[in-house]
């Protein structure tokens, strides 16, 4: 495994995106605990891409302008809920003095987010092979160990942004006009992102 796949893969995940939205404000709602389950959750949604990469099923997505777009525009769609939702003062992120929002929900709200990005799969289809030599035996296998480490990547990069936040939660609980400040970037952060991958072509 080449310095430069994992050099690249970092600044790949490091990148903000979905899952790094979502864990950060995770952690202002809720804590420590809670953003490492939005990391897991978050890392756990990376697998449909990878699946649909080995089966080849992306290769379909992506040739297919219907099918593309359709996926696209339901990303976009709950991109734009979750704007709605960060401006809400009972909303994503409301701060909880206890965790109301279960792990398993918690899990299932940040694989959705990455599953409706169908500019995942395009890393997995485009991006991985590079990094898989000609005269390799085990393509398939190579593949997979990449990912794996592509996936640690993502939880120990999301879950640091978690972290980072969760230890800003007191500071921030204790003055109001910051949460209203920060409801209003994330909502914006949300509504880039709808925008980005709406504009984003195959």
């Amino acid at each position: 495994m080449s310095i430069e796949f994992l050099i690249t893969s970092l600044i790949v995940v490091a990148s903000p995106g979905i899952g790094a939205v979502f864990t950060i404000s995770t952690g202002l709602s809720y804590g420590p605990r809670k953003s490492l389950v939005a990391a897991l959750g978050c890392t756990l949604g990376i697998l449909p891409h990878l699946m649909a990469a080995l089966t080849g099923l992306a290769a379909v997505l992506h040739s297919s302008a219907m099918i593309f777009n359709a996926v696209k525009y339901v990303g976009v769609v709950y991109l734009l809920y979750m704007a709605w939702n960060a401006l809400r003062e009972t909303g994503a992120l409301s701060i909880q003095k206890q965790n109301k929002r279960s792990d398993l929900r918690m899990i299932s709200d940040a694989v959705l987010a990455n599953l409706l990005n169908p500019k995942l799969s395009i890393f997995f289809v485009a991006f991985l092979p590079q990094f898989i030599s000609e005269g390799d035996e085990h393509p398939l296998v190579s593949m997979i160990e990449m990912s794996g480490v592509f996936m640690l990547l993502t939880f120990i990069v999301f879950a640091l942004y978690g972290i980072f936040a969760a230890l800003m939660r007191d500071y921030v609980v204790t003055r109001p006009k910051i949460m209203q400040w920060l409801r209003r970037s994330f909502s914006a952060a949300f509504t880039a992102l709808a925008v980005k991958l709406a504009v984003s072509q195959r």
